[in-house]
């Protein structure tokens, strides 16, 4: 087989060229494969089985090429301690032509990724978004193309924008915070479509998008199916970043032409399989990992690597306790919760960073909790997967103000999933989610400010069963990602100082200390047993109020104002829809000032709050 590799840019070269064992043009019979994994988050025990599935495939007379649509290297214990080496190695093992860096790939840092790319990986990274600002040019060759004995087939890569936040921003920065690489997430549609037309100059015949983009959840703009809204000539769209199950769906792209768009869900739960004909004409299967008949050479010798990788590992599968409990971050029918509800899981991980830290509250981005722990016994890799990734913690200090700035960017996205979808202990707070949202944030999904004339989605924000003051220093514990380094956007913490950082443990081992020390090894039902947690994020998507009418009589006027004041004085109690309906400027507290609010408008000098 035949790899052409020129770019419409001056293109860095920095990984070495893998031939691998494919044939150079199908025999009689024999087709054109692509097989495609995503978001495999290192499910590694899965890799034998898709080894021996490619075997099976060549053998049978077929081309076949193996991609990556990114998120490999990251998400279980395996990829933490050998810093992504260890996937790497393994999808060498497997075959794998090409691949694409999702977000993940680059939680190890840039120099570390970008070392795996030039000294481990014997297959080929493409991006033709992900540029070096200093240079002007792309880091990854944008596209390769494969010829398939005069049939000419262009893998061309294309990273989700969402890496600048759902990484780590400073990985991407200079040592003055400058940004130093680009994503082109100003000039996305761009980009690919110089890429697109730059592979059909060079004789490609048929154009496969190998995308870190997704759909649910993706910032508006950047998501699959704009790009395919926006661009032309790209035939098949392989996508993930979303963890969706997309057997084969079709969308239009700019010129009305029907595109073929796929994904295989997650942790290698299905194949990706694409079959192309030489007349242009192409469809999608997701072939079960389970199907696959796990035999023959590929197979026992990828194996003997995830053998040894786990045996490696062998201590951390002893039991260490028990649950009684489910903690779970997808609901009874498999839907991902942890980014947009509060879970059991989510009060378990925030209550163990309290506990261990001592701090007021503890705060963790729902995308950083990645795995369940059914009842049964509790391992310390099953501890560890939760959060794989065994981050850096710290304490800081933050101002009332920050916090609820905080709740109100995490609360941004609901009901849509939001990796910064913010779990909590020692702090309860409301999202009111038929006010639109008034975060603003940049280019890059960082955090700006409030737009003050809309109200606030959160409300009724209470530390220690107490109303929150926003003038008042709380002490705060979280992953040094989300807290200083700007994950997910939560840049309103860049300033707030650091009063616990060197001597603290990573958030992996905080869960196994929790869970040792405080609870004993026992999580119990009583604890920890409703899937949605004990009722600290109260989700209301209806309003069942009418503002100023405090007393709920039907009108608003001066004896509403009057229960307000009485309220400021501590003189009478209200109950949380009467609250609600006090707090008309919106500023998330009641005082005097709703009282002066209530009295203007029943003298008719305002028509509304």
């Amino acid at each position: 087989m035949k790899h052409i590799f020129k770019g419409f840019f001056a293109v860095i070269l920095v990984l070495a060229l893998s031939l691998g064992t494919v044939p150079v043009f199908a025999g009689e019979g024999g087709q054109i494969i692509v097989l495609f994994t995503n978001d495999v988050h290192c499910a590694i025990d899965g890799y034998s089985s898709l080894a021996a599935y490619r075997e099976q495939l060549i053998d049978e007379g077929n081309s076949v090429i193996l991609v990556d649509l990114g998120d490999a290297i990251q998400g279980e214990i395996i990829g933490t301690i050998t810093d992504g080496e260890a996937p790497v190695t393994l999808m060498n093992a497997v075959g794998y032509d090409y691949a694409i860096p999702g977000n993940h790939e680059f939680d190890y840092g840039m120099d570390t990724f970008l070392g795996l790319a030039v000294n481990t990986a014997e297959y080929e990274y493409l991006s033709a978004n992900f540029t070096d600002l200093r240079l002007g040019t792309t880091v990854l060759p944008p596209y390769a193309i494969e010829d398939f004995g005069g049939y000419k087939v262009a893998f061309l890569g294309v990273c989700t924008p969402e890496a600048y936040t759902k990484s780590t921003p400073v990985y991407f920065q200079d040592e003055n915070g400058n940004y130093i690489y680009s994503f082109c997430e100003n000039s996305l549609y761009d980009t690919v479509q110089t890429a697109v037309d730059s592979a059909i100059y060079d004789g490609a015949d048929f154009v496969v998008a190998l995308c870190h983009l997704g759909i649910e959840g993706t910032t508006e703009g950047w998501k699959s199916t704009d790009l395919i809204a926006n661009t032309t000539g790209i035939d098949v769209v392989l996508d993930g970043h979303s963890h969706q199950t997309i057997h084969g769906e079709y969308y239009e792209n700019k010129d009305g032409d029907t595109v073929l768009l796929s994904s295989t869900g997650e942790k290698l739960g299905n194949i990706g399989k694409l079959n192309i004909s030489m007349s242009g004409s192409a469809d999608t299967q997701l072939i079960p990992l389970e199907t696959v008949n796990g035999e023959g050479d590929a197979f026992g010798s990828v194996q003997a690597l995830i053998d040894g990788y786990n045996a490696e590992l062998a201590y951390l599968f002893n039991p260490i306790g028990t649950s009684d409990a489910n903690l779970a971050i997808y609901d009874e029918e498999g839907t991902r919760i942890i980014r947009n509800y509060e879970t059991n899981m989510g009060d378990f991980v925030t209550d163990a960073y309290r506990a261990v830290t001592g701090a007021d509250i503890a705060f963790a981005n729902g995308g950083g909790i990645r795995a369940e722990i059914p009842a049964g016994d509790v391992t310390r890799k099953l501890l560890m997967d939760v959060n794989p990734w065994s981050n850096e913690m710290c304490v800081i200090e933050a101002t009332g103000q920050q916090i609820l700035d905080a709740l109100e960017h995490g609360a941004s996205g609901y009901p849509e999933e939001f990796g910064g979808f913010l779990q909590v202990s020692g702090l309860s707070y409301e999202i009111h989610s038929y006010y639109d949202s008034p975060v603003y944030v940049d280019e890059m999904g960082a955090f700006v400010g409030i737009d003050e004339n809309m109200r606030r989605r959160v409300q009724n924000v209470k530390v220690g069963g107490e109303d929150i003051d926003p003038e008042a220093i709380y002490t705060v514990a979280g992953s040094f990602y989300m807290l200083k380094n700007g994950g997910d956007g939560f840049t309103m913490f860049a300033d707030s100082p650091i009063v616990a950082y060197e001597g603290l443990l990573c958030d992996s081992d905080m869960l196994i200390e929790y869970f040792l020390t405080e609870l004993d090894g026992y999580i119990s039902y009583e604890q920890y047993g409703f899937m949605y947690g004990d009722i600290r994020i109260a989700l209301f998507t209806e309003q069942c109020y009418t503002l100023g009418d405090v007393n709920e009589d039907g009108a608003v006027n001066s004896l509403d104002a009057a229960y307000v004041l009485r309220y400021d004085a501590e003189l009478i109690s209200l109950d949380y829809k009467q609250l609600w309906a006090a707090d008309v400027n919106g500023d998330g507290i009641v005082n005097s000032l709703d009282a002066a609010w209530i009295l203007r408008f029943d003298a008719e000098l305002i028509t509304e709050f």
